[in-house]
């Protein structure tokens, strides 16, 4: 343990000690159970500091010792923020019970039941005081807190509306399964609105609803020259590289704005009005944040638009993945047969995703050398999706996440696709409700991928009082 860990713990038990002391000296109490559960307090520290090989988190470990110290005090109060155990306090005193006719608490990191209101919901459901909820509406209690439960109990049990629940694996391919199934089932899946948690947040404690997204088409390419890899000391300087006229290809698929090169390309392209694009640019969006999560020495996008329109509003064309020739341990001097590259280009409304790939295949063999053959695959295609928010859905689903999270939602773009959401709202001619809880630093699509456990309970309740605002409409 550092000296500065040391120092702190020390200091804690001084003062610790002396309140208690001044506490005793001046008679404020005569429970010794008190100064029995400090003492306990003070030797966790202390086997602490002296027991452990590595050097401990000390405000993970004071935060445990803590707790534990509150429960030794009150049996009920385990586990609880001071903003819950404050309102635990509060209904135990003045006898308010929640909604389902019960009061909660957390112990042994589960919600446990205080007390029930006779003839209540929970006393006719036969619970009692003292019983332990291991999962609530379905959800385990083990990481819930007490403020997340009672969203949850004042349903009662019941869903304010009917729920259809779809769950789908395959956004990375297009959609192809779920969409067969889709049309195969259309009578099934009819509903009023339809719900998406595939999205982000703007940011860190900006709860957000998404109102547009872009369009996705992928494409590989396979380019071809000799019909064998070469020796480059016999053939090199007279026979073609595949490689290097991939590489010319892409570098040739933008100007020097940074604008895609493809002729036609931009003609549909949906112009932002006036206030939507101050609207855009004045949400709570740090650059600052941005680069540092982007972690390059500087950004690189088409001239003459913000940051937030070239994420969200801009079409792009990007290079995924190419590949070819020898790349294994060591060298080996070879002109490749083949070489192979993916892109995709994203899309924003209006463009139409078929015509866009019929115009880059037809510039791309338009560039391509006689002394090659490529072959064009359309691995996929999907049209941006953009809607109106002024439903009263979405003024539901504005306060739900509000409430849940305790914060004002803002309406954002969002710069990734998802097919369905265009497919659906296609199809059945409904609102799509977009309410996404990751975070753009979550590394999506790369290792460590994650969420903050905060946005996925604040998700939780939000989703509940979602739900509970819809049924009253």
């Amino acid at each position: 343990m550092s000296r500065l860990a040391k120092a702190a713990v020390v200091a804690l038990s001084v003062v610790v000690f002396l309140y208690v002391g001044l506490g005793y000296v001046l008679g404020k109490t005569t429970d010794d159970k008190s100064y029995r559960s400090l003492s306990v307090f003070g030797e966790v520290l202390q086997h602490v500091q002296e027991d452990y090989v590595d050097d401990p988190n000390m405000s993970v470990v004071t935060a445990g010792a803590m707790h534990g110290l509150l429960e030794s005090l009150d049996p009920l109060s385990g586990y609880l923020s001071p903003r819950e155990y404050a309102d635990y306090r509060d209904r135990m005193k003045n006898g308010v019970h929640g909604e389902a006719g019960m009061t909660v608490s957390k112990r042994y990191g589960y919600i446990v039941i205080v007390s029930v209101v006779p003839d209540g919901p929970a006393e006719k459901a036969s619970l009692r005081g003292g019983e332990i909820l291991e999962s609530i509406g379905g959800f385990n209690t083990r990481d819930m807190s007490v403020g997340q439960a009672n969203a949850i109990l004042k349903t009662a049990g019941k869903l304010p509306l009917n729920l259809k629940v779809m769950i789908e694996g395959e956004e990375e391919i297009g959609s192809v399964s779920l969409w067969e199934f889709v049309n195969a089932n259309k009578a099934r899946l009819k509903a009023d609105a339809l719900v998406v948690s595939d999205t982000s947040m703007l940011a860190k404690g900006v709860p957000s609803i998404t109102y547009a997204l872009r369009g996705l088409n992928y494409y590989q390419i396979e380019i071809t020259g000799a019909a064998q890899d070469l020796h480059s000391g016999v053939f090199g300087g007279a026979a073609p590289n595949p490689i290097t006229i991939l590489c010319e290809l892409f570098a040739n698929l933008h100007d020097k704005n940074l604008r895609v090169a493809v002729p036609g390309f931009y003609d549909d392209v949906a112009k932002l009005s006036g206030a939507e694009r101050k609207a855009l640019n004045s949400l709570p969006w740090k650059a600052s944040e941005f680069r540092k999560t982007v972690g390059a020495p500087g950004l690189d996008g088409e001239k003459g638009f913000s940051i937030v329109e070239q994420l969200w509003t801009r079409p792009t064309l990007e290079l995924n993945g190419i590949w070819g020739g020898y790349t294994g341990e060591g060298a080996k001097t070879v002109i490749p047969s083949k070489a192979y590259a993916k892109f995709s280009t994203r899309l924003v409304p209006k463009q139409k995703a078929e015509k866009i790939s019929r115009q880059v295949e037809q510039h791309i063999r338009k560039l391509l050398p006689k002394t090659v053959k490529m072959k064009f695959e359309v691995l996929s295609q999907g049209k941006a999706w953009v809607a109106p928010y002024t439903h009263p859905f979405f003024e539901v689903a504005h306060d739900a996440l509000e409430k849940g999270f305790g914060k004002r939602a803002v309406f954002i773009r969002e710069g990734g696709s998802i097919p369905f959401v265009t497919q659906m709202h296609d199809t059945f001619k409904v609102p799509c409700i977009l309410l996404g809880f990751g975070l753009p630093d979550e590394n999506a699509h790369a290792p460590d991928e994650h969420i903050a456990l905060e946005n996925y309970f604040g998700g939780i309740k939000a989703v509940a009082h979602f739900y509970e605002g819809l049924g009253k409409l």
